[in-house]
């Protein structure tokens, strides 16, 4: 079970990290943006790893207090889980 939940957060994560980098080229061209709710929900969404990354990474979201709560809180959710199903 850990493991099918490991490649869920992974896959999750990588999708989330892309999301945010898209967002910010676009957001450099002044082009159509991404919704925060999406990124919001994907970093929920077992993505919190690639959310919290693509903010560090891409200096992304960084001023909006929200995404580092959300981003923060959902990876330590994730982690949780995560330890809770490797002592199945």
């Amino acid at each position: 079970m850990f493991l099918y939940y490991l490649i869920l957060v992974i896959v999750m994560s990588l999708i989330t990290f892309i999301l945010y980098a898209v967002d910010k080229a676009k957001s450099k061209k002044n082009a159509w943006r991404i919704k925060e709710a999406t990124l919001l929900l994907c970093s929920f969404f077992l993505g919190a790893l690639g959310g919290y990354l693509g903010m560090l990474v891409f200096h992304h979201k960084t001023k909006h207090w929200y995404f580092q709560v959300v981003n923060i809180f959902s990876l330590a959710i994730h982690i949780a889980i995560g330890i809770y199903l490797s002592n199945l």
